[in-house]
């Protein structure tokens, strides 16, 4: 992969770039922005900013509106949005309310609409993709993710990037549309091993779990990069029974190698209550493990902290990793056993590729940097 200085000092790109960061994903936007303006500064063509100002005001009523505050006429625009951030807020009828995913959604085609169809093209960068939990029927049920990509489609989006969906197979429903999952591996592994320099990455010390079978194709991919075994766990459940929604879990059973001695580190896409995985931790602390490492692309705690605060300090997990792409806390930030990977400078060579119209290969496949970066931890 050339330089983010180099590709901005070529003449072949689509059209001029322009980002627009929703209300939601400001501080990811900004970081992003940075990391183009410092490109540019060193190409024949420096910029002061690529970020378009916008806004989605509401009424009293709770209706609102898209606006764009500068021309973006033949420009290729790339939307960055968090649906998942719950820290926005809006009045309706004097009242403060947090915005769901669903608002966070209509805001984004608001913004599409204010293009009106004036740019050169548009590119959706939603890292946690709208309704991606609810990406297949197995009753009478809706199908939120499907049937939000086929309206993306139709509003006149290019391309949709997400990171690490939850079953990316949710793009068959848009054959004809760009659609790219982006899995940060590089960018987690140089936070795991900058953050935990004691870590050995080999067969006798590491060892990788999945949590489940549906994570385990990432799992084998850091299993395979690393060189190291790998186990995994499967949910038995009470089929039953129906609990919000879902058949409840009765117990994690496990299957592979004993991890005793072993640091173990598990990747999956999304911490939601954080029940899961604590379950798993405990019972590879039973199983003699020695530090447990646990990832998710989005580390998001929906029932607070407190029970994550009680297995770091009982020594059940020995720290957690997730992404910037979403919101988190500052009282998450601030625990000594979470650790943020910042994928920002990988958004925006993501950016630049795009918008010069050069193959993304290479940066879906960092395989030749984790092998450098393996060698400096070896």
């Amino acid at each position: 992969m050339k330089s983010g200085e180099d590709i901005f000092g070529r003449e072949d790109h689509v059209a001029p770039l322009s980002i627009i960061a929703m209300q939601s994903s400001k501080d990811l936007g900004d970081k992003i922005n940075a990391h183009l303006v410092g490109w540019a500064k060193q190409s024949k063509h420096p910029q002061e900013t690529y970020l378009v100002r916008s806004e989605c005001p509401r009424f009293s009523s709770g209706d609102a509106k898209g606006i764009i505050h500068s021309s973006i006429r033949g420009d290729d625009v790339f939307i960055l949005v968090d649906v998942g951030n719950y820290s926005c807020t809006y009045k309706m009828f004097g009242r403060e309310n947090a915005m769901s995913p669903d608002d966070h959604y209509q805001d984004l085609k608001r913004i599409i609409q204010a293009i009106s169809g004036k740019a050169h093209r548009i590119n959706v960068i939603m890292p946690i993709l709208y309704g991606g939990r609810q990406h297949r029927r197995n009753y009478r049920e809706s199908l939120d993710c499907a049937f939000a990509l086929q309206e993306l489609r139709d509003m006149g989006v290019s391309n949709v990037l997400t990171f690490d969906a939850h079953d990316p197979r949710v793009q068959n429903a848009v054959p004809l549309m760009g659609f790219d999952n982006i899995i940060p591996s590089y960018q987690v592994l140089k936070a795991l091993f900058n953050n935990v320099p004691d870590i050995i990455p080999d067969q006798k010390h590491l060892m990788i779990v999945s949590p489940d079978e549906g994570a385990m194709s990432r799992n084998m991919y850091y299993a395979s990069v690393l060189g190291v075994d790998l186990g995994m766990f499967y949910k038995r459940r009470d089929y039953s029974r129906i609990v919000n929604g879902r058949n409840p879990i009765v117990a994690h059973e496990y299957l592979g190698n004993s991890v005793e001695g072993k640091d173990v580190f598990i990747a999956d896409d999304i911490i939601s209550s954080g029940e899961s995985m604590l379950d798993i931790a405990y019972e590879l602390k039973k199983r003699k493990a020695r530090n447990i490492y646990a990832y998710a692309t989005y580390a998001i705690f929906t029932n607070g902290l407190a029970s994550f605060d009680k297995a770091y300090a009982e020594g059940a997990i020995a720290g957690v990793l997730g992404t910037n792409l979403t919101y988190s806390t500052e009282a998450l930030k601030n625990r000594e056993w979470f650790y943020e990977v910042d994928v920002s400078k990988y958004i925006a060579y993501y950016i630049v590729a795009l918008n010069h119209d050069m193959s993304v290969s290479v940066i879906i496949d960092p395989h030749k940097k984790i092998e450098n970066l393996l060698k400096r931890f070896r």
